[in-house]
């Protein structure tokens, strides 16, 4: 079941992103458009972003990628395998060896990129909020 629902997001928010693409040109193309529509469309393309490079993401740690086969009986110290992790938040796989270095296989580029649009949704939802009650309350003909 939640392999679906994952399957679903990566998706929906896969096909959101080039979509409100096009809704973010054709309302360029015809201005003037109120500052704040612009910043929560570009919110919404932010975090479609996100939750597409987050789900995938998730399948490389969850159908294994090149995973565990990548992971070494010794450590470059000589240590042995103890264990495999795998995490989903942040993600990664991991090889962990009995003294304690470990080696990741989910490159940590994902990771960034999915906190940096995350962020940057975050940051254009509350500009276009803040820009949205400031439109509101200026009197009419004023700038």
């Amino acid at each position: 079941m939640q392999m679906a629902l994952i399957g679903l997001l990566l998706l929906v928010s896969a096909a959101a992103v080039p979509a409100c693409a096009l809704v973010l040109f054709l309302m360029l193309r015809n201005p003037p458009r109120p500052p704040s529509r612009i910043a929560a469309l570009l919110a919404v393309i932010s975090a479609s972003a996100a939750a597409a490079v987050y789900c995938y993401g998730w399948f490389s740690v969850t159908l294994g990628g090149p995973f565990p086969a990548l992971c070494e009986d010794t450590g470059a110290s000589g240590a042995r395998l103890a264990s495999l992790d795998q995490d989903y938040w942040p993600l990664r796989n991991a090889c962990i060896y009995s003294d304690g270095s470990t080696v990741e296989h989910v490159s940590a580029s994902i990771n960034v990129s999915v906190h940096v649009l995350a962020g940057l949704a975050v940051v254009l939802t509350c500009a276009s909020v803040f820009t949205y009650r400031r439109a509101r309350h200026l009197p009419e003909g004023t700038s």
